[in-house]
């Protein structure tokens, strides 16, 4: 049996063959066409879009796609030749409604075309890679209409001469430029910046040099600033109207250009209106401006931080100097804290407190307070006003904290906090001894503020202090209930000093009345009667009392220091004493008895003796008699003694002595906790390393360093290495 082959499928052809019209194309084209031709002739209204789209459909269907996309070309081209023409008939403001009437009518006619070749723009264009009927639309645009030989410059002339004159105060038709650049950006960005934002940009610089050269020469820097203000708020509005958002930031580049970084040395340095007379006159609006302004600017900001820094140092370096100001201490700090006042307002207010600027002035202020080398006295001698009662105008404790605040900010510039130490460990206590704070709040609201800015160790003899007045009060009250005797002779009360942790001075004991001599003994054999190891030592350039004093039918309570007292009390036996007789009664130091005759004698109003002859120096020669002519309105009359509020000349010289001999043993022993860590270290690395442990309190000077060092080496704590001498070693 054969086996059965197996049969394989065949397609054949159609018998009849499909018979194409061989003018077909021709004959749909005269369609297509006659309707491109309505369309532009604004009469599609009677036009079949879905036979016509048939049309199409049909002729890419049967391969005429290329045919059909070269005809519309052709035929666009010349629709846009005949619009070319109109636009470049039409005169004067005409020109640009023309051009837009024309491009409205263009893209109208677009958009119904594209919807009528749809299906050629889907399957014939993507294939063979060509543009789509609509970009191709708005490329012929671009090339016949808007580049044409007599439309382009005069379009691009027409735009820049409106936005001249819309510059120069006049109105223009905004809502046409708007079409107009929208029309070219719609043509692609490259079109938009080429023909219009290139040249615009062009224009516009020349246009601000111009103009600056113009208003710098005729305005001060003020005026030029705000016109400068008001020219880039006008370029953000007209880039915002009819232009495009990305045009915002170049324009404000040109602007900043050639209206603010090519003048802004001149601008800063105008004489009678530049920077440094806007900081002297409070122009917070004009700095504000300025401000604003020149972030815009490369090195803007710095030069300002620069110029104002210099103008900082420079006037305050003439306040620290001028010999005027520094008669009255007080007035001198308080001229500083207005400076610090007025400049963080203006850093404030107008530099938006930016960091940067505070750094600057914190630097500046750093600098020249630290020229003069008594501001550290003066600081404290302005605490010393501001706390002491009785101060004339003294204000309540809210303004006191807000004052203290302030100092603090002064005494952080200060590159010699040991010596402000020493100063305000003087003055607090003086202020302690004579009852004369006002507030024991304030006082240690003001040593909290001090131990949080350079630690305990800076203010624990200061805390002693308050501790060693406490401990006073308890112990007077323990003296006089186990005193006996008769109750109407003196009291005293006495405070007892911690040596070491009060500033006082070795000084020779003065003759106590006997009045007062008694009490006083009595006092220290209660004291060291309950103190064993003890030892009292009388400071009596430091008390004071209060004398009953009758001078005639009137009589008044004197409120005088004990040196005054001990003269006043000798005049009970007799009427006249001359000065040798008065030193030798009492054994008060001349320097300090003159000053004390002085008071007593010299001041009017307060002058309960009369000195022969008169005059406001102490000699030797002089006599003094008790003045029973003496009145005040007053019952108790307080008699200050005459002494210079800053120190003089040779006491200014032992304070910097006490400070620098006090500066020794901070050195070495930074020293040698380095060189105890370090173990091997060389000079300059020893000076950095020192120089960096003691800034927050005072500023090594590198001489002493290496003195300190010569006297560690000589007591064996360091040693110089034998082949390095520039080398120190550590010996344990």
């Amino acid at each position: 049996m054969n086996p059965q082959r197996k049969r394989i499928p065949k397609i054949e052809p159609f018998k009849h063959r499909v018979e194409v019209d061989p003018k077909f194309f021709d004959k749909s084209w005269k369609k297509l066409d006659d309707a491109i031709r309505e369309i532009y002739n604004h009469n599609a209204s009677g036009l079949s879009f879905e036979e016509l789209y048939r049309t199409a459909y049909n002729m890419v269907l049967h391969k005429h796609g290329g045919r059909l996309y070269d005809k519309l070309a052709e035929n666009l081209k010349g629709h846009l030749r005949e619009m070319g023409k109109l636009v470049e008939a039409a005169q004067g403001g005409l020109f640009l409604e023309e051009l837009q009437r024309r491009w409205a009518d263009h893209i109208k006619a677009l958009q119904m075309i594209r919807d009528i070749l749809m299906y050629m723009d889907r399957t014939f264009i993507p294939s063979s890679k060509k543009t789509p009927v609509f970009e191709h639309g708005l490329e012929l645009w671009r090339d016949i209409v808007v580049r044409s030989p007599k439309i382009h410059g005069r379009l691009v002339d027409t735009l820049l001469e409106l936005i001249h004159r819309e510059r120069m105060g006049e109105m223009i038709n905004r809502g046409l430029m708007r079409n107009t650049t929208k029309m070219l950006m719609e043509l692609g960005s490259s079109v938009y910046q080429d023909d219009f934002e290139r040249p615009f940009l062009e224009v516009s610089a020349s246009f601000y040099s111009g103009e600056s050269q113009q208003c710098i020469e005729r305005c001060d820097c003020g005026e030029y600033l705000k016109n400068a203000e008001k020219r880039l708020a006008e370029e953000s509005e007209r880039v915002s109207l009819y232009m495009d958002a990305k045009t915002a930031d170049k324009i404000a580049n040109v602007v900043d250009k050639e209206m603010l970084s090519n003048h802004m040395q001149r601008l800063f340095l105008m004489e009678n209106s530049g920077l440094v007379n806007m900081l002297i006159n409070d122009k917070h609006e004009d700095l504000t401006r300025m401000y604003d302004l020149f972030k815009r600017v490369p090195d803007g900001h710095s030069t300002i931080r620069s110029l104002m820094a210099s103008h900082v140092k420079e006037t305050g370096k003439i306040l620290v100097t001028d010999p005027e100001r520094l008669r009255d201490p007080v007035d001198f700090v308080q001229r500083l804290l207005n400076e610090k006042d007025k400049y963080d307002e203006i850093v404030s207010v107008s530099f938006s407190n930016d960091k940067t600027f505070q750094n600057a002035l914190n630097a500046s202020f750093e600098h020249f307070i630290n020229l003069n080398n008594r501001s550290p006295e003066f600081i404290s001698l302005y605490v010393d006003d501001k706390l002491r009662k009785g101060v004339k105008g003294a204000a309540n404790e809210e303004d006191i904290e807000t004052v203290l605040d302030k100092v603090m900010m002064l005494f952080r510039y200060l590159q010699e906090k040991d010596v402000f130490e020493k100063y305000y460990k003087q003055h607090l206590a003086k202020r302690l001894l004579s009852g004369k704070t006002s507030s024991d709040e304030a006082e240690r609201n003001m040593l909290v503020k001090l131990k949080t800015e350079c630690g305990y160790q800076f203010t624990s003899k200061l805390e002693s202090m308050f501790t060693d007045l406490k401990t006073s009060q308890d112990t007077m009250q323990s003296f006089y209930a186990n005193l006996a005797g008769d109750s109407d002779g003196p009291t005293i009360s006495v405070q007892i000093l911690t040596t070491g942790s009060w500033p006082t001075q070795p000084c020779a004991t003065c003759n106590l009345p006997p009045e007062i001599l008694g009490v006083s003994e009595q006092f220290r054999a209660h004291y060291l009667g309950t103190h064993n190891g003890r030892r009292l030592t009388w400071q009596t350039n430091m008390g004071n009392a209060d004398i009953k004093a009758a001078f005639g039918d009137r009589k008044h309570e004197l409120n005088v220091s004990t040196y005054q007292m001990c003269v006043l009390m000798l005049f009970n036996s007799t009427d006249t004493l001359t000065y040798k007789e008065i030193e030798q009664n009492t054994a008060i130091p001349p320097v300090d008895l003159k000053r004390c005759l002085q008071s007593l004698a010299c001041v009017k109003g307060k002058n309960v003796l009369r000195k022969e002859p008169m005059s406001k120096d102490i000699s030797d020669s002089d006599a003094f008699h008790f003045n029973d002519k003496f009145s005040s309105k007053l019952v108790k009359v307080k008699i200050g003694t005459v002494v210079a509020q800053k120190e003089s000349e040779p006491e200014k010289q032992e304070t910097r002595h006490r400070v620098e001999e006090d500066r020794k043993p901070q050195i070495e022993a930074a020293i040698v906790r380095i060189m105890k860590s370090r173990r091997v270290l060389d000079h300059n690395s020893i000076v950095t390393e020192v120089t960096k442990q003691l800034q927050a309190r005072f500023l090594p000077n590198p001489v002493v360093i290496k003195k300190r060092i010569e006297s560690l080496i000589e007591r064996e704590f360091l040693e110089r290495d034998k082949v390095d001498r520039k080398l120190y070693r550590y010996l344990a």
